[in-house]
């Protein structure tokens, strides 16, 4: 398989897996404001807010791949680019099987009994890390690595995983923005302190943000464009989805906070939740991808 096809065929399975990572941050970040949330035991409330963090971890690095690809391969299918994709993917499903479970434990704890849920959490992690990990592991066959070498890729080629990989952004943002406006409406968010009121109309606003720049491209590319390769518009369009990931990070990492404080009560833990959150995610996609540009070129000027 051709190194454009293969990279397309890792973006594809990375929408795939983030529609499930999706779901359940949905469910972590809604569940704060169900009545019933307060009258779980307040043990299970930092076991829901571990699992908000790693499946926010699991996010992250699914959609870390699109952006690694524009900024330090400015577009380029590169053996490189294929194995980071690879890489990614493989991280994420560590954190989405723990989060899983930890969701499942508190559901079942909920409904049963902290001995039934930890039963129920358990299984699911197993099984799924069983289905994820192992099954892929016992059948990886030796193939010989890919050659290291500069490969031109196509324009048209280029601005098919650029659409891609906005595809692969975009599903987390709305629904994340679904779930917030929902939020709003609810008996629990006016309870809220102001700041943290705030806080979430400052989430929804940048992930509504977001929503706009990653759909940008696609009218831009077929009402401007009129759906014809060109240059100007992979230039315009690869912006458009670096710049939509700064927003999606900032309102994940507001809501974060929200999260924190409606599960555990305190302040100060919820704005570091938030602010953790946040810097992690600029770094891994816009920081690291940029340190990583860097030394790169500085590397190919040496030789």
């Amino acid at each position: 398989m051709a190194v454009a096809d293969r990279l397309k065929t890792a973006l594809d399975e990375s929408r795939l897996l983030i529609l499930g990572v999706q779901v359940l941050f949905g469910f972590q970040f809604e569940a704060v404001f169900q009545e019933l949330f307060a009258t779980i035991p307040a043990s299970s409330r930092y076991v829901h807010c571990t699992g908000l963090v790693l499946l926010q971890v699991s996010l992250g690095l699914l959609i870390a791949p699109s952006l690694f690809h524009q900024l330090v391969y400015h577009g380029n299918s590169t053996p490189q680019a294929v194995r980071m994709a690879t890489a990614f993917a493989g991280a994420s499903l560590l954190p989405l099987t723990l989060g899983l479970g930890g969701a499942i434990f508190v559901t079942f704890e909920h409904l049963f009994s902290r001995g039934v849920g930890v039963v129920a959490g358990t299984s699911v992690a197993v099984l799924a890390l069983l289905l994820l990990y192992g099954l892929g592991f016992a059948m990886q066959e030796k193939r010989p690595p890919m050659q290291e070498q500069r490969i031109d890729t196509s324009l048209k080629s280029k601005i098919e995983q650029m659409l891609t990989e906005a595809r692969v952004i975009i599903p987390g943002a709305q629904a994340l923005l679904g779930f917030q406006l929902i939020a709003v409406l609810t008996r629990s968010f006016n309870e809220l302190p102001v700041a943290f009121k705030y806080a979430h109309c400052v989430a929804l606003s940048a992930v509504t943000l977001s929503v706009i720049l990653l759909m940008t491209p696609a009218a831009l590319h077929r009402i401007g464009f009129r759906g014809e390769d060109d240059p100007a518009f992979f230039a315009i369009g690869s912006r458009f989805v670096v710049a939509g990931s700064v927003p999606l990070a900032v309102g994940i990492a507001a809501d974060v906070a929200v999260v924190f404080f409606k599960a555990i009560g305190n302040e100060s833990v919820a704005m570091a939740a938030g602010l953790v959150s946040l810097l992690a995610l600029l770094g891994l996609w816009i920081g690291f991808p940029f340190w990583l540009r860097k030394s790169r070129t500085e590397g190919m000027l040496k030789t």
